[in-house]
């Protein structure tokens, strides 16, 4: 091919992704506006890609009847009133210099085109003063500034438009709609075609196996075999432990079992304790709190895939150094290092797989920062694996729908209420039965 037909491909690409993009950007508008005739519309175009995008979608929308005011940079108002919708697309992914956006009322929804305009895509750095997006809608992939940084503040909802340029199944936010999935029933089920073990608790931390084995019973295991750390005897009467939960003193979990939780308040001396039963495990195993140990993790035998789920400092003390601004880039390396599935607990929640797939959790909140919500996270995570999920998948699935239970809390809401609130919402997805007798 000659250099001149190259280049003249080459456009062609690029003009086919700038029109992609910039009607997905309209499309979105749509939404946000409930439709488009008579709507005022204003737009901020910047000089490159980002702007033409935008450009695109100003055509679109103006075509179906809204009414659009297209700015440049250059001569972009200091203030913006009287819109139905403001369209951010000065720089996004290109910004490099500090961006003053204009001044939005608080009416007046804001969609920022791929990244608010002034904020570093790699770190969520400020330059400048972003606009608040109402939704962000992250194009062709997400970048670290939609869930790190300061930036994180401004993306508002965030939203995704594949563009044919990603496997859209490696990078996505969880939403509601794939919580639909996580209820598996087959007519050949018995108890246990879902149970887990769980080896969780101590003598002074009963309260983590109780979570625990609450969570997986929440998540739909068929049955939980329960071992605690310590001295046996004292463990049999387990405050609050559901009489459903088996309690098993054995030194390995049953082979039958589909997934294995470990670590919670077993005490944080308990790899030797965690690597007697772990040795050469057939299940997936689900490693939290005090069972999220480097040695124990690079040392397992077993070939079955691992989860871990750390949060902050869990994470800082597994890999020995901080976490740092770029936490997706982070998550990923631990993960394809340890080559298990990582989830990093957090206000927005990153899970990624080995290969180096991600999902994006933003349903948590500030009522799951307390005591006992992660071992209850860790039980839900065993049962969805146990009820046929990939580990990643099952993680990610389970994060969302915890962040979920969690909205539900009260501000001081207790660990103890979340299995409840879990199950309750796990009703709401199931799929009606059709009633016998019913017909055409």
């Amino acid at each position: 091919m000659r250099a001149a037909d190259a280049r003249a491909v080459a456009i062609r690409g690029q003009e086919s992704l700038i029109n992609a993009a910039g009607t997905a950007v309209a499309h979105e508008a749509q939404l946000l506006l409930g439709g488009c005739y008579g709507r005022r519309v204003a737009v901020v175009a910047g000089p490159g890609i980002n702007g033409a995008d935008g450009r695109v979608a100003a055509a679109w929308l103006q075509r179906r009847g809204a009414r659009v005011e297209l700015f440049s940079t250059s001569n972009q108002p200091g203030a913006l009133r009287g819109y139905d919708l403001y369209i951010d697309a000065a720089f996004g992914l290109g910004c490099s210099r500090p961006y003053v956006a204009p001044k939005v009322d608080g009416t007046t929804p804001v969609l920022a085109v791929d990244l608010p305009s002034g904020v570093d895509a790699d770190t969520g750095e400020l330059f400048g003063r972003p606009a608040r997006a109402t939704v962000t809608l992250a194009l062709g992939a997400f970048k670290p500034a939609h869930v790190t940084g300061e930036s994180v503040d401004y993306v508002g909802r965030r939203r995704f438009a594949g563009l044919g340029i990603v496997d859209t199944s490696r990078d996505a936010v969880v939403e509601d709609a794939d919580l639909f999935t996580f209820v598996r029933f087959k007519p050949s089920d018995h108890k246990w075609r879902h149970a887990i073990a769980i080896l969780a608790g101590s003598a002074s931390m009963t309260g983590a196996a109780v979570l625990s084995s609450a969570g997986a019973i929440a998540g739909g295991a068929s049955m939980v075999r329960l071992t605690c750390r310590g001295d046996e005897d004292s463990l049999l009467s387990v405050p609050g432990l559901a009489v459903e939960v088996v309690r098993d003193p054995s030194s390995r979990p049953d082979e039958r079992v589909q997934a294995i939780v470990a670590g919670p308040g077993l005490g944080r001396d308990a790899r030797a304790w965690l690597s007697e039963r772990l040795r050469d495990v057939n299940a997936p195993v689900v490693l939290d709190a005090d069972g999220l140990d480097f040695k124990l993790v690079a040392n397992r035998s077993g070939v079955a895939p691992w989860v871990l789920t750390p949060h902050e400092g869990e994470f800082e003390r597994i890999t020995a150094k901080k976490l740092g601004t770029n936490r997706m880039l982070a998550v990923r390396e631990l993960a394809s290092r340890l080559n298990c599935v990582v989830l990093l607990k957090g206000p927005i929640t990153l899970v990624a797989s080995p290969s180096g797939a991600l999902r994006v959790v933003t349903s948590g909140t500030s009522s799951l920062a307390s005591a006992g919500t992660g071992d209850v996270l860790s039980g839900l995570i065993g049962a969805a694996i146990a009820r046929g999920h990939e580990p990643f998948e099952a993680a990610a699935l389970s994060a969302h729908l915890h962040g979920r239970a969690g909205a539900q809390l009260s501000r001081y809401g207790r660990a103890s209420s979340l299995p409840e609130v879990l199950e309750e919402l796990l009703r709401a997805t199931e799929i009606p039965k059709p009633r016998g007798g019913d017909s055409l």
